[in-house]
This record gives structure tokens, sequence and C-alpha cells, in this order.
């Protein structure tokens, strides 16, 4: 005698459209097909936001793959697992009647089960005399081989999406931090271009977006991130360029070294208290590089550094040690400072401390300044002596402009 299967719902519960489907599903399964249910229950509860399924829902259908004793789910009788309420409850971690009769609903209307009631309504099953089941009352698994593979490509497209998404928040960070560190190092060091109007449109461009975001959303604001990190190379080569082709003209007018011997001679004479100190040509060096450097020179030039002085300056020691104060108070980092000391020599090192304290804001970055003359000086292509010359014009009225101070004090032909 054939056992009858039951494809409607005990009670008052109706028949719906999903219940059929799942019943059609399950038969058209073929008797091959396989699948492993703890594989598909993962894919299940990766897919739960595109199946429409909670994550109380995801716990007792859990429950209910433990009842079955095997790993492998295959059509067939034996997928029907028939628990009491008691025994499902305490397996899915206590949820109340309601809350368990509700996730079971959920299962069932969302076809990822199949109810097989008895006529009474409980749960059970009919074995036959070798204690194998004939026939059994409860939940059937059957939807979960049939549908196996739409689950697992379910899945697939939601952990593609995911990792879509995780690598657009990283590239909006990413883009975000090189814009802001690229703009800030531009304005900081003074390079040319429009640096506040690339600013303003990384701030308006917002936060990072939240994680709850979308793709759509995270696409449309990483487009915008390129461009303008597009924007910002585009600057900055032009900038760079600039500097190159700025700094290459006033290389060409390097000053020239006086053939007069007796220039320097007057000179220091002016500075030790002359009435009339001789004029000096614009852009003309009249002291050899090689020369140490005058202190009352220096402090003619660099009047600034007196003022860290604890007891003002009458010797290099006291030059030294206000130096020493004035490139704590600069930003200018040990290791940059040993770097000009082993390239220049600490006096001549100290000399630059003072130049670019006169400066002022004029060197935006002090320590990446002494690291690039120290670089220059240990290549033989600088010197203080023009730089010092260069500010020391400046404070006895000389008109120069800015570039050309700039020009003289990074610069110096070796002849």
């Amino acid at each position: 005698m054939s056992q009858t299967q039951p494809t409607t719902p005990f009670g008052r519960r109706p028949l719906s459209l999903a219940m059929m489907a799942a019943q059609a599903a399950a038969k058209a399964c073929p008797d091959e097909a396989a699948s492993h249910k703890w594989r598909t229950f993962r894919n299940l509860t990766e897919a739960k936001a595109r199946l429409g399924i909670g994550d109380r829902a995801l716990a007792v259908l859990s429950a209910l793959l433990s009842f079955h004793p095997e790993t492998a789910l295959m059509p067939g009788t034996d997928l029907v697992v028939f628990p009491s309420n008691r025994e499902l409850s305490v397996r899915a971690h206590g949820p109340s009647p309601t809350t368990l009769r509700r996730a079971l609903a959920q299962l069932v209307e969302s076809g990822l089960v199949i109810r097989r009631d008895s006529p009474n309504g409980k749960r059970y099953a009919r074995r036959g005399e070798g204690g194998q089941i004939e026939q059994a009352f409860g939940f059937d698994l059957s939807p979960l081989v049939a549908r196996a593979a739409e689950f697992e490509a379910l899945a697939a497209e939601v952990r593609a999406a995911a990792k879509a998404r995780a690598l657009l928040r990283e590239e909006i960070s990413l883009l975000r931090r090189d814009v802001a560190k690229i703009v800030a190092f531009a304005r900081e060091t003074g390079l040319s271009g429009g640096w506040e109007a690339l600013e303003a449109r990384l701030q308006g461009t917002g936060a990072m977006p939240p994680r709850s975001a979308g793709n759509a959303v995270l696409n449309e604001i990483a487009e915008e991130l390129r461009a303008l990190r597009a924007a910002v190379d585009k600057c900055l080569a032009e900038s760079i360029e600039f500097q190159k082709t700025d700094a290459s003209e006033s290389q060409a007018g390097y000053h020239h070294q006086s053939s007069k011997p007796e220039s320097f001679q007057n000179l220091e004479g002016g500075l030790r208290g002359r009435d009339d100190p001789p004029a000096v040509p614009r852009g003309e060096s009249v002291v050899p590089v090689n020369r140490a450097l005058p202190l009352g020179l220096v402090l003619e030039a660099c009047p600034d550094l007196a003022s860290y002085a604890r007891h003002g300056i009458g010797t290099w020691r006291d030059f030294l040690g206000a130096a020493a104060v004035a490139r704590t108070c600069l930003g200018i980092t040990p290791p940059a400072w040993t770097l000009a000391v082993e390239a220049m020599g600490e006096e001549q090192a100290a000399v630059v401390v003072a130049g670019i304290l006169q400066r002022g804001t004029a060197i935006a970055a002090p320590g990446a300044y002494l690291r690039d003359l120290a670089e220059k000086a240990r290549a033989g292509r600088f010197s203080a002596w023009p730089m010092v010359m260069a500010l020391w014009r400046v404070r006895q009225g000389v008109a120069m402009s800015g570039s050309e101070i700039a020009g003289q004090t990074v610069s110096h032909s070796s002849r």
C-alpha cells in the first residue's frame, strides 16, 4: 500500500502560493541531487536579506537541520524531521512559543521547508518492521536540496556586492587621505596653484560615508574623488615643473665673485663701525664662499636671533646656544639638524638656522628646508655666504625681490 504524502497544512492554516511553489520545486528535484546541509545553511545566512528571512528564522532552521542525522541531504522520506516544539525550542536557543511559531511560519512562507502535517497535526514517524521510517509527519527539508544552487548563487552575489562595497570604501578613504595630505603639503611649502579651491572641493565631498551607504552612493563619491585626485596630481605636476623652471632661471643668474681683494676688507671695515659702509651692487657677491663668516656680519644680517639668547650674543658660543633654542621653536627635528651639521659644520648650520628664522613665514617648513640645503651643501652646491649677504642687503635697504633672495639662498656656483 502506497503512503499518501500530505500537501496541505493542518487546522486553520491556509494553503498559499509559496507552499505550492515549494512543493513543485521539491517534486522536480532529481533523485541524484544532494547538498551539504551546513554549506547550504551558510549560503542562506549570507543571502538572508535577499530571501527575506530573519535571524530568528535562521536559528530555528539550524535547529531543524540538527535533527537530521546525516550531513548530506538527498531527496526522500528521510528528509522530514519531526521534533516537538519543546525540543525544537531548546535547540533554537529558547525562543518563546509565539516567536517559534512565527519563525516556522516564515520558513514555510519563504519556501525553505514544507509542512507535512498529520491528520491531527502531531509530528511523528511511522516505522516498518525493520525499523526503517515508512512515513513521517513534520517539516520536509527537500527545498534545501532543490534550491541549493539558487542559494549558492545568491550568496555569491551578496559576497561580490560586499567586496565591491569594501573596495569602494577603501578607495574613498585612500583618495580622501591622499588629496588632503598633498594639498596640505603644497600649502605648507608654498607651491603655486589653486590649492584653496581644491581643498574646498575636498570639503564639499563631505565626510566618510556611513556604513549603511549603498554601492550607488559610494560609486558617486568615488567618481568625484577620482576626478579631484586627477586635478590635484595635475596641479602638483605643474607646480613642481614651475619650481624647476624658476630654479633653473635663478641658477642661470649666479652672482660673481669679485676679483678685487680690497672689497671685503672695506665691507668688514664698514661693519666695524665706519660711518659710510660701501655700497654692494645687487646680485654680486664680494667674498669667497670658503671663507669663515664674521659674527658681526651674521648678526647684522640676522638680528632676530638675538631675542633667543639669554644674555646677548658676543661670541660664537652664544650664537650657537641661541640657534639651538631657535631651531627648537622652528620645529626643526634633531635628525634634520644632525644632517645639516654633518654637511656644513656646526657654525654654518647655525647660521642657516638664523637665516631661516630671519625670513619668518616665507619658509613654511623649516625642517624640510634645512634638509634640502644640507643635501645641496653635501653636493657642493650651497654656502651660507650668499644667503647671509642677501639678508644683509635687505637689512641695508637694498630692494631685492623674494625670488632673488630664494635663488641666492638655495643656489651656489663653485667657480
